[in-house]
């Protein structure tokens, strides 16, 4: 049986609105300029060597090459205990921006209270690679997690997951894995985070305005298209970089998440209604009222839904531990 996401209480959706307020004064996220994302990726690669908040998790950073592909994973494991298996993630920042560091509080929670390693993918933002050779970058780095996971890692079950950018290159990477992979069953679950998986803009994108909060609205639709300058609307909707449009059928369990305001709502739900018809087993968590990024906000609400996310993981750990058990 599924557990049920509880609804935001009075007290919750008071702070949810008090956030969004401030939202609404703060600058809104387009692609930066060379000089503009020179300064964020500066000031967010110290962040590596500054970590905070990760108390009961050691961290490494190990340089692959795989499949033509040369990335640096960001590992984070429990300092105690063994390794029940591997959560891989992929940074959000539009896929011009971020670092596998940024997500350190998040990951770090996972490891703690499920037990999981995570390897984050510190992979190549543009401009200084191609979009397709991105995502198979992306997708070199999972397959690179599949081949060593035993070795390095002490476990076989595995899971898969994003935010935005992020959510995409993790469906991206899902698609291929399924594709090229024999023992994709020891995926257990993707969780992916308000993804763009339509780019060649759902109605949502399209429509965002400029009182969109954290993203700005009508520079989305033109800076989408600019990702992929030799195609047209039709080929930004081809399978290879949108898959909303990919085959769906067999595939791992699926849990997404979007806010109500965030303008890549329509992507979560079309995603999440396909993912359910082809392979039966997606699950929708609609946050009320909530931007872009909004798990990422210091609200209770944005916490509760982190923990939601850990208490899923942890499920799905158990059912998969069941399942072998049984054999």
């Amino acid at each position: 049986m599924l557990e049920p996401f509880p609804e935001p209480n009075d007290a919750e959706m008071d702070q949810v609105r008090r956030m969004n307020q401030r939202l609404r004064w703060a600058p809104r996220f387009r692609a930066p300029t060379p000089l503009g994302r020179m300064v964020i990726q500066t000031m967010l690669g110290a962040q590596a060597f500054f970590p905070v908040g990760l108390r009961g998790v050691v961290v490494s950073t190990q340089r692959i090459t795989h499949k033509g592909h040369t990335v640096s994973l960001r590992i984070l494991k429990p300092a105690q205990g063994d390794v029940r298996g591997v959560y891989i993630d992929y940074h959000g920042g539009g896929w011009a921006i971020g670092t596998a560091a940024m997500d350190d509080l998040v990951n770090a929670a996972i490891v703690r209270e499920t037990g999981l390693a995570v390897a984050s993918v510190d992979y190549t933002t543009l401009p200084d690679i191609t979009f397709e050779n991105l995502i198979a970058q992306a997708h070199a780095a999972a397959d690179w997690v599949f081949e060593h996971a035993e070795a390095e890692f002490g476990a076989r079950e595995l899971f898969i997951g994003g935010e935005s950018a992020g959510a995409h290159l993790a469906a991206c990477s899902l698609l291929r894995l399924r594709d090229s992979r024999a023992d994709l069953g020891r995926l257990k679950g993707a969780v992916l985070f308000y993804g763009p998986y339509d780019l060649s803009a759902t109605q949502s994108v399209r429509s965002a305005t400029r009182e969109t909060l954290v993203l700005d609205g009508p520079a989305m639709t033109p800076g989408i298209a600019k990702l992929l300058p030799d195609r047209d609307e039709a080929g930004r909707r081809a399978p290879d970089v949108s898959p909303l449009y990919a085959d769906l059928s067999r595939l791992p369990p699926a849990l997404l998440l979007c806010g109500t305001i965030d303008p890549l709502i329509d992507d979560s739900r079309h995603m999440a209604e396909r993912w359910k018809a082809q392979s039966g087993n997606s699950r929708l968590v609609v946050i009320p009222e909530s931007p872009h990024a909004f798990n990422r906000l210091p609200t209770r609400l944005a916490a509760r839904t982190n923990a939601f996310v850990r208490g899923w993981l942890q499920r799905r750990l158990a059912a998969a531990s069941a399942s072998m058990a049984a054999e």
